[in-house]
């Protein structure tokens, strides 16, 4: 399996991705709408490939804290998408940690995620209230754990306030449901 970032010709092996993986069109149209979004960038879109298939996909976007203008080196990751018949054989885990590895070696200190907390942990990540990182809204109580960050390198985690995500992220129903 390889790992590379994902190029234009490639959208519609990275949006096949999600349809399978999500079994829909919902995390697909993110996707499309983060790749052409400008507030966006930089971004870093990365594919596994076996061949010519795909197998999964991560996207990684910018991120800051509201109010604090575009200085933050922040990044937040989502979505990551695996094909169903992929899923289980570390296919997402390789494209986190290509995507962690990259963003560090770029200058990025700080990558955040909203998800599973025991899959994200085993990468860094810890829970981002208790570091002074509000979610872009109010998360419900069960979710609380699955706001997450991951300082990168030997970044220290010295931004506080309310995270500000790419325009297609910061719809209330993504955070909300």
């Amino acid at each position: 399996m390889l790992i590379r970032e994902a190029v234009e010709n490639n959208l519609p092996q990275v949006l096949q991705v999600h349809r399978a993986a999500f079994g829909g069109e919902t995390e697909a149209g993110l996707v499309e709408a983060m790749l052409a979004d400008p507030t966006a960038q930089p971004l870093l879109s990365l594919l596994a490939v076996e061949g010519e298939r795909a197998l999964g996909h991560v996207l990684f976007s910018r991120a800051g804290i509201d109010g604090a203008g575009k200085d933050a080196a922040m990044a937040i990751l989502a979505p990551l998408a695996v094909v169903p018949d992929a899923q289980g054989k570390a296919v997402g885990s390789r494209l986190v940690q290509a995507g962690l590895e990259r963003l560090a070696s770029s200058g990025v200190g700080l990558v955040l995620v909203l998800g599973d907390p025991a899959y994200y942990r085993r990468f860094g990540f810890a829970p981002a209230a208790p570091q002074g990182l509000a979610a872009p809204y109010p998360l419900p109580t069960e979710y609380a754990e699955a706001w997450m960050a991951r300082p990168l390198g030997r970044a220290q985690v010295t931004f506080r306030g309310t995270v500000a995500c790419c325009e297609s992220l910061m719809r209330p129903e993504l955070w909300l449901e």
